[in-house]
């Protein structure tokens, strides 16, 4: 087609008006501009009026006006220069969304005749918004957890496209933690944990680190997030009571049902398993005057029954303390109860005759009888002294062994002075109060000749009248003898001077 020039002015400006509508209706698209989002108010965008072949003078006659679909007030024109213009904030994620292509399309009409021409603006994101996390980020990890095992986290989003939405991350500075940074199918990146070194809950029981993204644009943006890593507990730790071994001190006549000791018992794990449960392993020695029961809930001990210091002065009470983990764990302790002696217990006085009854002219230190005494408790209460009633006899107590004594004769017995003395021996203890008992033996004291009779008179005197028949009495004689039964029978004879 071959256009000719020739004509006058009002020719020409019609035959180019023609040529631009045949363009435009032909493919639109021909006048196209781009501007950065958040451009400020009045940013140059473009000479509109010129590219679309419209002279200045005829904007306003011919009604010049622009329209947008939707947001007709973020690009104006300026009539007087015909220079399109940025007239309001433009944010391309408010207005796109995340597409990769963001354009404002303009409607521009001018009548007379009228004419409508299409413009596309191009906006172009800029690196304005952040990286963003939804929240703080929560892991819960076992202490059990084999090194090298992986966490994913969850990843930033970005409201930008392009470099400005491409993300990397960084992890603060810890021991037990790197990051690994994982590609997907879509280019994104993913953040990883990687466990380094070995976790105790017992320890550390929770771990606070920052992830922080970081954006591709210029100048760089960036977000961090708070990960809290909870450590979570398994059964790795035995219950431990406060120490090793217990003793206990109680006198033998304490009550029934009395508390001898409150055990504890403490587990470093937690939920069940810490909780304990007590119980007792072992009692020595056995007894069938008493027990030790244990409360499995409070490791409270009381004893039932009688404790008795003659059975047994001293008890060994091994104790479990068992958590309620899967599997079970045990810790273990001992409790030494030692039993004081009370003075309960009597002394016994046991006495065995040698040589009874006891001739008058035994000599002195005869040893008349063996005497024993016992006590069964111990101690000052079990210690034991003898001694003898009434006083001032001929015999005394000689020690032979511990507990054991000899009564002997002290002094020169004379049967016709004392034929039989009761003797007491009193056996006490050394207790407070003392007791005592009391045994008896009855020494007989033998006769021995050792008396001559005896006249009543010394010497008599007897008349006697002459001429008496033979046989006849003249006179009466009577002779004692002090000593016993054939010693003290007496006969009688003349003796001619």
């Amino acid at each position: 087609m071959v256009f000719s020039w020739r004509g006058g002015f009002e020719t020409r400006r019609l035959l180019l008006s023609l040529l631009l509508l045949a363009a435009w209706e032909s493919g639109s698209g021909q006048v196209h501009y781009s501007v950065p989002e958040e451009a400020k108010h009045g940013t140059f965008v473009g000479r509109i009026a010129q590219d679309l072949g419209l002279e200045l003078a005829e904007l306003v006659p011919r009604l010049f006006r622009v329209a947008s679909k939707g947001r007709g007030d973020l690009l104006e024109v300026n009539l007087q220069n015909g220079i399109l213009f940025v007239n309001s904030r433009i944010d391309r994620e408010e207005l796109c969304g995340r597409s990769a292509e963001c354009s404002i399309h303009l409607e521009v009409i001018v009548d007379r005749p009228l004419q409508v021409f299409h413009v596309e603006v191009e906006v172009k994101d800029i690196n304005d918004n952040p990286p963003v996390f939804r929240g703080e980020q929560k892991v819960l990890i076992s202490e059990s957890a084999p090194l090298e095992s992986r966490f994913p986290l969850e990843g930033a989003s970005d409201a930008d496209i392009g470099l400005n939405s491409l993300l990397t991350y960084r992890l603060s500075l810890n021991e037990y933690f790197t990051l690994k940074l994982i590609t997907k199918t879509d280019k994104s990146i993913l953040p990883e944990l990687i466990l380094r070194k070995a976790l105790d809950r017992e320890e550390i029981p929770e771990l606070n680190m920052l992830l922080t993204a970081l954006d591709g644009g210029k100048p760089q943006l960036t977000e961090s997030v708070q990960i809290q890593i909870t450590i979570l507990d398994v059964n790795d730790n035995a219950p431990e009571f406060d120490k090793p071994g217990y003793k206990v001190v109680l006198f033998e006549n304490v009550p029934n049902g009395t508390r001898i000791i409150q055990l504890n018992a403490s587990d470093l794990d937690e939920g069940p398993n810490r909780e304990i449960s007590y119980g007792i392993r072992m009692i020595l020695p056995l007894s069938e005057k008493c027990m030790f029961l244990i409360n499995p809930q409070t490791g409270e001990i009381r004893i039932y029954g009688k404790l008795d210091f003659e059975e047994n002065n001293e008890y060994e009470i091994q104790v479990n303390a068992i958590d309620k983990g899967i599997p079970p764990m045990a810790g273990h302790c001992t409790v030494l109860v030692e039993v004081l002696d009370l003075n309960d217990n009597t002394p016994e006085v046991m006495i065995t005759s040698l040589s009874l009854p006891v001739r008058e002219d035994a000599q002195v230190g005869t040893v008349i009888a063996l005497i024993s005494v016992s006590d069964c408790d111990s101690g000052a209460n079990g210690q034991v002294t003898c001694s003898l009633t009434p006083p001032h006899i001929p015999f005394k107590l000689v020690s032979t062994f511990k507990n054991y004594y000899s009564l002997v004769l002290d002094s020169v017995l004379d049967r016709e002075s004392a034929s039989n003395y009761e003797v007491v021996v009193t056996a006490r203890d050394g207790g407070s109060p003392s007791l005592s008992a009391t045994a008896s033996v009855s020494v007989e004291v033998a006769d021995v000749n050792d008396n001559a009779p005896a006249f009543t008179q010394p010497e008599y005197t007897v008349f006697v009248k002459e001429n008496n028949p033979p046989g006849c009495h003249i006179f009466t004689l009577s002779a004692r003898d002090a000593d016993a039964q054939e010693n003290a029978l007496v006969s009688y004879s003349l003796v001619e001077r």
